[in-house]
């Protein structure tokens, strides 16, 4: 496990989140925030999510209670899950950018006649960004008298939400713990894995248009409208053609707002990189576009 810098921030607060949290979740969140290269212990940075939602909870509220409660929801998730999930997507994007590169430079080391545990050494003093970072962990333990293959197993389960990044190791470990070339082997997986990222790359081009439809849709022209249905139910209402309980409805549009904003989230995720988990970011995204659009459109007169 790694070692997460202690910092000595409101501890009371950090032990009563440690006390109401159970064990089990605090050491998950841990792992959550090392894949995404977040240095706080999870019951330190939970306490600071909780605060910071709560302040800015309370200030939302001043104007309405319902904005307090929206506004502490919002921040919680952002800073305590979407956060971490994008910091841990970008951190695996750049390893899988500069995977085939390691592989390639691992392999002319090997070819000028040194051991993979050499080879390894020398990996680490070049800069490869984040997989750097992890080469040196695999480096240290091997140092510590944890054996190579063992090492860089526990690499690709640290490593496993990235689909190309254990795929690659476990060949690499099956081809080290069979005898093959491994320079060969290496070369081999590295122009596979940079084949697998220009197809991934070219499939996120090719979906922009979708893309974009789903934005537009869902997060501007679809919140839009709906928020103008309660003001012509307004005018009605002054009218005197109907009685409808307009703050009931209001209600029901912005959730009708928000649930169409996170069924396209996750169509685009499908639609771009093939997942459904992959269309949370951007369904979290669309939710904050589309209500933003419903409640700024409700306080512009539209001469109704």
């Amino acid at each position: 496990m790694r070692m997460a810098r202690s910092v000595p921030l409101l501890p009371s607060f950090v032990k009563v989140v440690r006390k109401i949290i159970p064990q089990k979740w605090i050491k998950k969140y841990d792992g959550y925030l090392y894949s995404a290269g977040i240095g706080f212990l999870a019951a330190e940075y939970l306490t600071v999510t909780l605060l910071a939602s709560l302040l800015i909870g309370i200030a939302a509220g001043l104007f309405r209670p319902l904005y307090g409660a929206g506004a502490f929801l919002v921040v919680a998730f952002a800073i305590g899950i979407f956060y971490p999930y994008w910091r841990t997507a970008k951190r695996i994007d750049e390893m899988e950018r500069m995977l085939p590169d390691a592989f390639f430079y691992l392999a002319s080391s090997l070819k000028a006649g040194v051991s993979f545990s050499e080879a390894l050494e020398e990996l680490i003093t070049a800069n490869f960004g984040a997989l750097t970072d992890e080469f040196k962990k695999t480096v240290s333990e091997i140092k510590k008298g944890r054996p190579t293959v063992e090492a860089l197993k526990a690499f690709a389960f640290r490593n496993k939400k990235s689909s190309v990044m254990y795929r690659s190791m476990m060949i690499v470990i099956e081809a080290l713990e069979r005898g093959a070339p491994m320079a060969d082997v290496l070369v081999a997986v590295a122009n596979d894995v940079r084949e697998v990222l220009r197809i991934q790359r070219e499939r996120k081009s090719s979906t922009g248009m979708q893309m974009m439809f789903f934005m537009v849709a869902s997060g501007v022209v679809g919140p839009i409208i709906l928020g103008i249905v309660p003001q012509i139910m307004e005018s009605m209402v002054s009218a005197g053609t109907f009685t409808l309980p307009i703050d009931s409805i209001k209600l029901v549009l912005l959730g009708f707002v928000a649930i169409q904003a996170l069924i396209s989230g996750l169509g685009i995720g499908v639609i771009r990189e093939g997942k459904f988990s992959a269309g949370i970011k951007y369904g979290i995204g669309l939710i904050i576009m589309g209500v933003a659009f419903f409640e700024l459109i409700g306080h512009v007169n539209i001469g109704l």
